[in-house]
């Protein structure tokens, strides 16, 4: 098998010296089995032996020109055969048959098929009136061979096609592959950006703002400072512990212990977010409406950091921080409201404005969470002047109802 395949690939490499040598083979074997008892050549033999020498050495060019090399070897076999004299000489039937086979397997299906169905029968046509003797089986064997070398070159065809095809689909499951690996990436960059900015960004807000207080009294209140310092120390652990499940996550496969997912809360932590954010100085006026209903994980996960940036908001941007936080539970959806009491200052509205592009990120982590789970999000000023932020969230995101639909 080493071998044969070998020769495919010599072949393959040099096509046009491996024609030449079926070339030279054939007019060899034509002449050996024509005139090997014979002692001179001379008269109608010698044009004989021409004819044997252009139809045979046209098969050299047999890739380029098919359809040339066909009819020249074709007229040039018949001139042989008439001329030479001999009943041996039908080797030379050879080069039509490569050549039939050639226009199979390179010129177009359709045409390629009349034009070598025209070949043999115009041949065949040929026999039977100048030479009578092959009307018989000798003619029929022809014939038979010239639909065997038709079909033998279609087959080719045929192959070379699928395994075009084959290749052009590996191609394009590859690129495919490629695509799906880097949209994946960037999925994954995306969620870990917001993961980032919601959980690491909440604390280091409530830092920023304690630090401001604390830096304030210092001076004239020793204990605001003192209870202020205390927040900053609070969140500033949070911050890099969650920051640590983070870098945690991405180390490389088989470095330390890493979790396989950074803890994911939800509405079950409520408490102690807003807990935490009441210590820091906010007033939130919390209400529950509608018989609570457990939420899908993922839904649960964006109720939560939408809550949380929205309050982080209010607490960063409200001149009275105070917030009401709304839950009200319908039949099909959490519907999720965060009002800032206290009037936002232009700082707060620049989540809205294009100009401030790294401002944006807040508004826009809320709104892809939630769209992307088949909801609605809203965030603005409404007619009393206030900053709302509105979600409303299904209890399960849109892939898993569509699993659970009857």
């Amino acid at each position: 098998m080493d071998v044969i395949a070998h020769l495919r690939r010599a072949v393959r490499r040099h096509a046009h010296l491996a024609d030449a040598a079926i070339a030279v083979a054939v007019f060899a074997a034509t002449l050996t089995t024509a005139y090997g008892g014979r002692s001179a050549v001379g008269g109608n033999q010698t044009g004989a032996v021409i004819a044997a020498a252009l139809g045979c050495g046209a098969l050299a060019g047999r890739r380029r020109r098919p359809l040339a090399v066909l009819g020249l070897s074709a007229g040039a076999a018949e001139v042989f055969l008439a001329w030479s004299g001999s009943t041996s000489g039908e080797l030379i039937l050879l080069a039509p048959l490569i050549a039939l086979y050639t226009v199979a397997d390179l010129v177009e299906r359709r045409p390629g098929l009349f034009l070598g169905g025209g070949a043999v029968a115009a041949l065949a046509v040929v026999h039977a009136v100048h030479r009578p003797a092959l009307l018989g089986p000798q003619n029929l064997a022809f014939m038979a061979l010239g639909g065997l070398a038709i079909a033998a070159g279609d087959s080719s065809r045929n192959r070379r096609a699928y395994l075009a095809e084959v290749e052009q689909r590996a191609e394009r499951a590859e690129r495919e592959r490629e695509q799906d690996a880097r949209r994946r990436i960037a999925e994954e960059r995306l969620r870990i950006a917001r993961d980032l900015h919601d959980a690491v960004g909440h604390q280091l807000a409530l830092i920023s703002v304690q630090s401001n207080v604390a830096g304030q009294a210092l001076d004239s209140d020793a204990a605001s400072a003192r209870e202020a310092l205390a927040h900053v120390k609070s969140a500033s652990r949070r911050a890099l512990g969650e920051l640590r499940d983070t870098v945690t996550l991405l180390r490389e496969p088989g470095e330390s212990v890493a979790p396989t997912a950074i803890p994911a809360p939800g509405l079950d932590g409520l408490d102690e977010l807003l807990a935490s954010l009441r210590a820091s100085g906010l007033d939130i006026d919390n209400r529950v409406e509608g018989a609570v209903l457990p939420l899908a994980p993922a839904a649960d996960l964006t109720a939560y950091r939408v809550i949380q940036e929205s309050l982080t908001n209010v607490y960063k941007h409200s001149g009275g921080r105070q917030a009401r936080l709304t839950l009200f539970y319908a039949r099909t959806e959490l519907r999720i409201t965060v009002d800032d009491l206290g009037g936002s200052d232009t700082a707060g509205k620049r989540d809205l404005d294009s100009s401030d592009p790294a401002a944006r990120h807040g508004i826009v982590g809320m709104r892809e969470r939630v769209l992307a789970l088949g909801g609605n999000f809203t965030a603005g000023p409404c007619l009393n002047g206030a900053f709302q932020v509105s979600a409303a969230l299904p209890y399960q995101p849109l892939d898993l109802a569509a699993e659970n639909r009857p």
